[in-house]
């Protein structure tokens, strides 16, 4: 369920577009390591060489297997992926697997991987300029000097009896985040149904109502929307005002290079012969095509912003940032 944009983000993603991080030192320099400058040896596993650049590129390939993991053992347990990465691909050479058609028909969807990722590093990326990311930045926050915002958590379920049955459940004493980990369908889920703080206009009308007329720490009645039922419990409200440049920059260049890849893809969709064979596929494609088309206009309309004061990048709204390369 998507409801404010930088969840638009996320569903454009899954529904096909190609977004994928960009492999790049800032995030392994967050983690606590020192992976940018030179690519040095790290290990070497049977005269293979494991570099500083391998580590990089490796961070996207495992994040999400690390949310438990303290920062400062990150960078050991990439290496120790990669370790046991190279081990394996060793015991399938020795075992003649190299020749194997399974082998090749990975290589050519990696290929096509590692292509696509290189393309967005190098040629889309370095398009988003500092002056086009202050720019943005200087509009967004003279919207933000007199809205209201609100912070919320909700639980989206698919059916009224389902949202009442977690509303008793409410009532009876559970903690609100416990039971939107255990039944929401929606993204946030993971953070306790946290969605952060949004604008009214940033959610569905339905969502938004009944959000805004909450007190603190009140629990709404099930809310119904296009993506089901919600039960909304207000956290917090405050009048809006921006973050420091420093904190947001990234988030916002982020979007300017997904709109970026959604330009390129754009025109060769205009101008590629794309073909789908299953009719069950073909259905599905056209379904997403429209849901892919109508969240685009969502993010295009809502705009980037994400600049709100107490609004983390990413944070409880599940968005794939792409980590600032310096460019």
């Amino acid at each position: 369920m998507l409801l404010c944009r930088t969840k638009i983000i996320s569903a454009a993603t899954a529904l096909g577009l190609g977004l994928m991080a960009l492999h790049a030192p800032a995030r392994a320099q967050e983690e606590g390591t020192a992976l940018s400058g030179e690519d040095q040896v790290v290990a070497v596993v049977n005269g293979y060489e494991i570099r500083t650049s391998e580590v990089r590129m490796a961070f996207d390939d495992v994040i999400g297997q690390m949310p438990n993991v303290p920062p400062k053992l990150r960078y050991p347990f990439v290496v120790e992926f990669l370790i046991e990465r190279h081990l394996l691909a060793q015991l399938a050479t020795r075992d003649g697997l190299a020749d194997s058609e399974d082998y090749k028909r990975r290589l050519r969807a990696y290929q096509a991987k590692a292509l696509r990722d290189t393309y967005l590093a190098q040629k889309l990326a370095p398009e988003v300029k500092e002056e086009d990311i202050r720019k943005v930045y200087e509009e967004e926050s003279k919207k933000l000097t007199s809205t209201e915002r609100i912070r919320a958590r909700h639980i989206l379920v698919a059916s009224e009896k389902e949202a009442n049955t977690i509303l008793e459940k409410l009532k009876g004493g559970a903690k609100f985040e416990d039971l939107a980990k255990q039944y929401s369908l929606d993204g946030s889920k993971d953070y306790g149904g946290d969605l952060g703080y949004f604008t009214a206009p940033e959610m569905v009308a339905e969502f938004s109502k009944a959000a805004f007329a909450l007190k603190v720490d009140e629990v709404s009645k099930p809310i119904k929307t296009d993506f089901g039922w919600h039960i909304i419990k207000l956290v917090d409200r405050k009048m809006g005002a921006a973050q420091p440049y420093d904190q947001v920059r990234s988030a916002i260049r982020n979007v300017l290079v997904r709109n970026k890849v959604q330009e390129a893809l754009t025109g060769m969709r205009d101008i590629a012969k794309v073909e789908i064979v299953d009719p069950d596929l073909k259905r599905a494609a056209a379904e997403a095509e429209a849901q892919r088309k109508s969240l685009f206009d969502k993010q295009q309309k809502a705009g980037v912003g994400a600049i709100e004061d107490g609004q983390e990048a990413g944070g409880g709204k599940g968005d794939l940032l792409l980590p600032d390369s310096g460019n």
